[in-house]
Parts: C-alpha cells; sequence; structure tokens
C-alpha cells in the first residue's frame, strides 16, 4: 500500500509518518518511509539545490522539472521496488504537492503540468492521503522554530521565505484537492495534539479498504472489532466529521 501525506509548511507531517511507521511495525507490517524531494542518491542531491537559496532562485517550471527528476528516481529505484514486496510505503509529499505549490500557487499550466507528472510518476497514484491543514501562520511558526532549532547543515527554507499570500494560495489549492479527490483523501486538523493526530489516522488505516486481509503469521491484523476501545470511539468521531477541516468551497477547477 502506498500512503502519502502533504499539507503546507510545518503540518507535522514527518512527526505522523514517523508515528504511523511505529504502529505498522508493531504490527509486524514491512514500511518504508521516504520524503520528497530526496530518499535517493540523486533525489538528495535535486533537495539541496531546490530547498535552499533565495525564495525566487527557481521559477516555478524550473522547480516543476527538478521535483519531477526527483520524483521519478525515487519512483523507480525505491517505491515501486517495496510495493512489489509487499511494504507498505510512507511518503512525505508526492504529486500532490507539485500539483500545488508548482500548479495551483505558482501558475504552473495544469495540462502541461500532468503530463510531466504522469511521466515522474510512473502513473503511479497513493491509495490513501492525509492533508494535516493548519493556518498558515502557526504552520510557518513551527517550521521556523524547526529551521531555529537545527545545529549545523542547510536550513532547507526557501519555501518558508515566500510571502504569506504564496502559503495561503498553497493552503487553499491543497483543500480544494481534497475535495476534488475524496476518494483517496482524509483532511486531518494539525492543530490538534500530536496524539489525537496520531490516533484518528491509525483510524483511517484501520478502515482503510486496502489494508483490511493483510495478514501477520496468518492472522488477519486489519479486521473487524480489532480496534482498542478508543481507537473505535475516535473512528465514531471522524465518521461525525469531528476531526475534518471544512475544505474551501470554491468552483475553481483543480
Amino acid at each position: 500500500m502506498f500512503i502519502t501525506f502533504e499539507g503546507g509548511e510545518g503540518a507535522g507531517k514527518s512527526t505522523q509518518i514517523a508515528r504511523l511507521a511505529d504502529r505498522l511495525r508493531a504490527h509486524s507490517q514491512q514500511v518504508l518511509c521516504l520524503r520528497e524531494p530526496g530518499s535517493s542518491q540523486g533525489a538528495e542531491a535535486i533537495r539541496d539545490l531546490v530547498l535552499n537559496g533565495a525564495a525566487d532562485r527557481w521559477h516555478a517550471v524550473e522547480e516543476l522539472f527538478l521535483f519531477s527528476a526527483a520524483r521519478h528516481e525515487l519512483v523507480r529505484t525505491k517505491i515501486k521496488p517495496a510495493l512489489e514486496s509487499g511494504a507498505i510505503v510512507l511518503c512525505d509529499r508526492f504529486a500532490d504537492s507539485s500539483a500545488v505549490y508548482q500548479g495551483r500557487a505558482g501558475g504552473v499550466d495544469t495540462t502541461a503540468l500532468q503530463i510531466i507528472e504522469d511521466l515522474a510518476t510512473h502513473g503511479l497514484q497513493p491509495q490513501l492521503t492525509f492533508l494535516l491543514d493548519v493556518p498558515v501562520n502557526l504552520g510557518l511558526l513551527r517550521a521556523h522554530q524547526r529551521i531555529s532549532a537545527r545545529d549545523e547543515g542547510a536550513s532547507e527554507a526557501r519555501f518558508e521565505g515566500k510571502d504569506l499570500a504564496f502559503h495561503e494560495a498553497v493552503r487553499t489549492a491543497f483543500l480544494q484537492r481534497a475535495e476534488a479527490f475524496p476518494a483517496r483523501f482524509r483532511i486531518i486538523d494539525g492543530t490538534l495534539e500530536p496524539d489525537e493526530v496520531e490516533d484518528i489516522i491509525w483510524t483511517h488505516v484501520h478502515e482503510s479498504k486496502a489494508l483490511k486481509g493483510r495478514t501477520v503469521e496468518g492472522t488477519k491484523i486489519f479486521k473487524s472489532g480489532a480496534s482498542t476501545s478508543k481507537t473505535a470511539k475516535r473512528s465514531k468521531a471522524v465518521k461525525r466529521g469531528a476531526f475534518k477541516s471544512k475544505p474551501v468551497k470554491t468552483k475553481a477547477s483543480i
């Protein structure tokens, strides 16, 4: 199964990927955690190019080509082999980020972007995408705190240096995209405590059709009635929509 995590800066994606990986491994599942751009030799080199330097270092079209090159290598060398081996792949960003950052917020033509992304992804789509939604000001505050806490090395703060209007456009575009693809997107309130977010994500993964029937030593682990009382209660709350941000209503196409 291929699960992706999306959201603006400081949404908490890496934290929740690590927590979900721990839970899955506790159920004896093989898990591969990846990040975009990165997680392969060429993609890590591209990461340094695209995430560092002045905010206006690259045009959105140039960013798209850089991200797509990194994505193509990642899918070819890491994601597809892992999926073929039966692993669950958790990825910090994927093609949705390009559709939002370079497409809607950056202004790249939608048709051109789709052609490039089809090539970059080898036609691969995630079965489940978690959108961690936080207000822009909060997300940027978290991101800058994270950057300040780094002892050494590159800051990877190029996108954080873009203006507030850009980040507001990113948040709106992510919510629009989630509304356009409701079958795989799950919108999570990223302002909740990390433990709460973790439980909500686990509930969605637990209920995912793609995971039902997976076995550990001959025993099904994702089966009806297998959740704890805490997770079961949260499952009911999720179904009521208690933990979903309301997508921005728009007539714009994605």
